[in-house]
């Protein structure tokens, strides 16, 4: 892909797709075609690279001195934004190795199921043998898939001419192809609103912004099915009280959690990509114009990030909503058990208070016993009160006590409880005696 200097997009090169078989000849071809100068004109050439063999990777970073952390770290998935190389008003060399989340339709139909994750297959079911949750791999949901995908992009930019290299990762699964990324820069040449920002600037980053775009609408997406997905399991909990559903509501949350770390690493990406001016652009006299201009379109992309965030804040409290309430039906169920089960106590209580009598070791029960049952009763009468004293002085508040009193009053709560009643009752039989003497002196 090529964008000229005008900010108009080459459609001829967009078009263009080279192969590199492992043949020494087509090798060759395209190492000759790396060698060749570049047209009069041309602000940018991208490439983008689907199944990176070893040797166009050497020849790739030979021509345009590319770092190899950059391949290291795209091939690894390993997060990363640097500089290098950065010489005033002759240019510099940055990487972004950003990893996403995007959705992808199930192929072909089966049975509808919450989500499943697996440690090896992203689209293995989990099974009770194997609860392990691994956020590294695919969220299987109803009808969709939640996948992780990988933009990484290193940029030349030069004064003369800048070179973008965005790396692919071979998959199995239908992720964004280079042909498919491809496409869709080259239609932000056909948008009104890009192709302005192209011509009224000469600085290559804004298509590097561009292309940091698509990861943000491939989020959109995702966040979309999700919320579509949490909806049906927020109705499955109101007319279940399946425990199950709330292993796959942790799964969710889980996922979650590791969504918002690769947020963080967007949004670290994005201000990366602002703070870092185009050294090219130094001695360029529209360079202040052009540097608000990016400044604008960096905070535009930062709020819609903040924006993806606030989502997933919001499915997570949904999703926490809807664990507590799985566990509330649950625990309701469980009050309902013990229920019943008291009640089946209530019936056996009898037969055990008997049983405790018919086996108490006294004498008029047993005849070869010491004890009776005044000793029996005693020995139960007095412990049940010193039971009960300690009992009620341990507490700190009492209604046998005004509150705040020391300690030596609540040990002494039954002398004090009981002076209180017996004041209580000697003023409460006097009163009306004295109420029955007015009335009797106001008839004589």
């Amino acid at each position: 892909m090529e964008v000229r200097d005008d900010g108009h997009f080459d459609k001829v090169a967009g078009e263009k797709i080279t192969t590199v078989t492992a043949e020494k000849d087509s090798s060759r071809a395209f190492w000759k075609e790396l060698q060749q100068p570049r047209p009069e004109g041309i602000r940018i050439r991208a490439f983008f690279v689907d199944n990176l063999s070893l040797d166009v990777l050497k020849m790739l970073g030979t021509k345009f001195n590319v770092e190899p952390f950059f391949f290291t770290s795209s091939m690894n998935w390993i997060p990363s934004r640097y500089q290098e190389d950065a010489k005033a008003g002759v240019g510099d060399h940055i990487t972004v190795t950003l990893p996403f989340i995007c959705a992808m339709r199930k192929s072909g139909t089966g049975p509808e199921n919450i989500s499943s994750v697996s440690a090896g297959d992203p689209l293995q079911k989990v099974t009770p043998e194997a609860p392990e949750i691994n956020t590294q791999t695919s969220l299987e949901l109803t009808h969709e898939i939640l996948l992780q995908d990988l933009l990484a992009i290193h940029m030349v930019r030069r004064k003369d001419s800048s070179t973008i290299i965005s790396y692919h990762p071979i998959s199995q699964f239908q992720k964004t192809s280079a042909k498919r990324l491809q496409s869709l820069v080259q239609r932000t040449g056909d948008s009104v609103y890009w192709s302005k920002l192209f011509s009224s600037s000469k600085d290559p980053t804004f298509v590097f912004l561009a292309i940091l775009w698509y990861a943000l609408y491939a989020w959109d997406e995702a966040f979309e099915v999700l919320y579509q997905h949490i909806k049906k399991l927020e109705s499955r909990v109101l007319g279940t009280n399946d425990i199950n559903l709330t292993r796959e509501l942790h799964k969710l949350q889980a996922y979650l959690l590791h969504y918002q770390q690769l947020l963080q690493d967007f949004y670290k990406s994005v201000e990366f990509v602002k703070k870092t001016p185009n050294p090219a652009m130094q001695d360029d006299k529209d360079k202040d114009n052009s540097a608000a201009l990016l400044e604008r379109e960096a905070d535009n992309l930062l709020s819609e990030i903040s924006r993806l965030e606030g989502q997933r804040v919001m499915h997570s409290g949904r999703l926490q909503n809807v664990m507590n309430l799985a566990f509330a039906t649950v625990n309701i169920e469980d009050s309902r058990a013990m229920k019943r089960v008291s009640y089946l106590t209530m019936v056996f209580l009898p037969a055990s208070l008997m049983a405790s009598i018919f086996g108490m070791n006294v004498k008029e029960i047993n005849s070869g016993s010491y004890q009776t049952l005044s000793h029996y009763a005693e020995a139960t009468i007095t412990l049940t009160v010193l039971t009960t004293w300690l009992v009620v002085a341990m507490q700190r508040e009492s209604s046998f006590w005004p509150k705040g009193s020391p300690w030596w009053h609540r040990l002494a709560w039954p002398i004090f409880f009981a002076v209180t009643r017996i004041k209580e009752w000697y003023l409460g039989h006097r009163r009306p005696s004295k109420t029955r003497k007015r009335r009797g002196i106001g008839f004589t």
